[in-house]
């Protein structure tokens, strides 16, 4: 996969015990995984949540992303914001680690499904998307959800603001189906602080699906579906 998730943090060993607490493995460095999603953690104090993606140049898609959107350097390296305010990094050369996703997802936090963004303007967000060479796969962008892949099976779901509960831009979104129930108790039995706990979606005002967040302000949805 060349593609991973970049997550800030101000406090290093709060956060890689936020994600060994979870049953993320630690792949090398402050790098860690659930099977499926690959997320880093990054303590430089202008790190920014979002994702960070790899090819030798970037050079065609920079020149296309400059007519709609602001592209930006730093330390030889170049980023955007996407409508979600997601920050999006263009990295040339290969990632830091060899990466093939599992068939499942082994973390405390469940069945990991990617990337979830709430944009102001699902055009060009989606268009962005596209010019990185993403695929849509699922949704449509008339219909309020589309998801797009890409870069050896990296999802990024693009949703109209606002949705029905709290959203943090970018979150990892976790479907559970009938099992989330099990993954919520499991989450509290570890003493992660849950951001909102969610009845909406269920007319017993059951708490169904939670959202949490890491040290750095990360979301991830923990949903039944």
């Amino acid at each position: 996969m060349n593609a991973i998730i970049q997550t800030p943090t101000g406090n290093l060993t709060k956060s890689r015990a936020f994600y060994e607490t979870l049953g993320f493995k630690n792949i090398t460095g402050n790098i860690f995984t659930d099977g499926k999603a690959l997320i880093e953690i990054n303590n430089a104090r202008t790190a920014r949540a979002g994702y960070r993606l790899f090819k030798n140049s970037w050079k065609e898609e920079i020149e296309l992303l400059k007519n709609i959107t602001p592209v930006h350097e730093h330390d030889g390296e170049h980023f955007i914001t996407d409508q979600s305010g997601t920050f999006i990094y263009l990295t040339e050369g290969d990632p830091p680690v060899s990466f093939t996703p599992e068939e499942a997802s082994y973390s405390t936090l469940g069945n990991y499904m990617g990337l979830s963004l709430e944009t102001t303007d699902m055009p060009k967000s989606t268009e962005v998307l596209k010019i990185l060479g993403f695929m849509q796969t699922m949704g449509a962008p008339e219909q309020g959800w589309v998801l797009y892949v890409g870069f050896g099976g990296f999802g990024v779901s693009m949703l109209n603001t606002p949705c029905p509960h709290m959203f943090f831009n970018p979150s990892m979104t976790y479907f559970n189906g009938k099992n989330n129930l099990t993954v919520i108790e499991k989450i509290r039995s570890l003493k992660i602080p849950i951001t909102e706990e969610i009845t909406e979606f269920n007319k017993e005002g059951m708490v169904d699906n939670v959202i949490i967040r890491d040290p750095g302000g990360y979301g991830f949805f923990i949903f039944s579906d």
